[in-house]
């Protein structure tokens, strides 16, 4: 096994013409939700210039108006903050295609059956927080480094998020909406030791100064590595192809779920291939994909493993799943196969229990849609909740 190497995660900004897409399924799925709990919805959004076209299904038995989802949709790309020529909030062309969900699919669904096939896959590792025998943080809660998170990824995410806090709080007028980030650690027995490489690429305005950018990127920069690590030797890149002032849904069109290795675990752990955002909770793609998560965040929590991979796999209407991995790559404390035995003993995997076990049906899912669906603390409004820690005591209690 190689201790010694680089690894690269990426994140995106939420004015990124795929993540625009995201934030508008999924703030359509809250509302459904809102209407009714048990909606059932799979919205798919496509964002180009001038065109946002909305297609797939939903099951609602309150009437949603397609002037409100109009409105609903203006105002999401308004708060992202589109006001330029080509892609603008009060102008762009909204196509409403939604249809009423398969009656072939909702018959087992109805009766508690997962709402298609597929395989999911939950993954959390300590590594960031071991990685602080390199350097003690300064100003760091503990809560972040105990996220369970690929390091890579975790910091990624943080640049693209305080971006687009300081361009929010008016501190850089001159960055437009749409932005991604890359970050690659050197990694030095196992765990994350140094910063190789950031790029940083950000949408702006036609006259602003490349200096102006440079400078609020080493601010971000700064703010997020120095409690962790030097940069003395690392590479930096910012805007490096001079130029990002066509962006968004003008430059490039967006797609729902087609930043899925974003909303998960930036490379560092498969991924099953169905995406998360438009989807309601009876869609095992997403809330087998939380509780797979859950379960190896209280894996890791619990210590009974340094790192945790966890699969599962169901059939169309069917509601035990039809398989159930555990993998440790070796770092496990006790038995798999017990711990396996454990789980499927005193857990609930169907998609009911598992919308039961982590609260699903309530509108929480606008919130996922950027920065990535893991790795976030739970809210009080019941979002996130795949995160708690809380069965990591029962694990100890049989376990340790």
């Amino acid at each position: 096994m190689q201790n010694n190497y680089v690894f690269t995660s990426e994140s995106v900004a939420k004015g990124h013409p795929d993540k625009v897409c995201d934030i508008i399924s999924d703030t359509l799925l809250d509302t459904f939700l809102e209407k009714d709990p048990s909606c059932r919805c799979a919205i798919e959004t496509m964002a180009g210039e001038n065109q946002v076209v909305l297609s797939g299904e939903v099951s609602c038995r309150a009437m949603i108006s397609k002037g409100e989802i109009e409105h609903i949709v203006r105002e999401t790309i308004k708060d992202i903050g589109y006001e330029q020529e080509g892609f603008h909030w009060r102008t762009v062309p909204i196509l409403n295609l939604l249809h009423q969900q398969s009656a072939d699919i909702a018959r087992g669904v109805d009766v508690g059956g997962a709402g298609d096939q597929g395989l999911m896959f939950g993954y959390a590792t300590n590594e960031l927080a071991a990685a602080q025998m390199y350097k003690s943080p300064r100003n760091t809660k503990q809560d972040d480094l105990l996220c369970g998170m690929p390091a890579a990824l975790f910091f990624a995410h943080r640049i693209e998020e305080e971006i687009e806090k300081k361009r929010r709080e008016g501190k850089a007028p001159f960055l437009l909406p749409d932005g991604k980030c890359q970050v690659s650690l050197r990694y030095e027995n196992g765990l994350p030791s140094g910063v190789e490489a950031i790029v940083i690429s950000h949408q702006h305005t036609p006259d602003c100064p490349r200096l102006s950018i440079e400078n609020i990127a080493a601010k971000v920069i700064r703010h997020i590595f120095s409690p962790f690590f030097s940069l003395k030797d690392t590479k930096i890149f910012i805007n490096p192809t001079g130029r990002f002032v066509i962006g968004g849904p003008v430059g490039d069109t967006g797609l729902t779920g087609r930043k899925i290795i974003v909303d998960t675990y930036g490379g560092a752990a498969p991924h099953g291939g169905g995406a998360f955002s438009g989807k309601d909770p009876s869609k095992v793609d997403r809330s087998a994909a939380y509780m797979m998560r859950w379960l190896a965040k209280n894996i890791v929590a619990a210590k009974l493993a340094d790192k945790c991979l966890l699969q599962v796999a169901y059939a169309i209407g069917v509601k035990e799943p039809v398989s159930f991995y555990i993998n440790a790559f070796g770092t496990e404390k006790v038995p798999l196969e017990a711990l396996r035995r454990y789980i499927m003993k005193n857990i609930d995997l169907t998609p009911a229990g598992i919308r039961d076990r982590l609260d699903l049906c309530k509108p929480i899912y606008a919130k996922t849609a950027c920065y990535g669906h893991f790795g976030r603390k739970p809210e009080k409004d019941g979002s996130f909740s795949w995160e708690k820690t809380k069965f990591a005591k029962d694990l100890k209690k049989e376990f340790l």
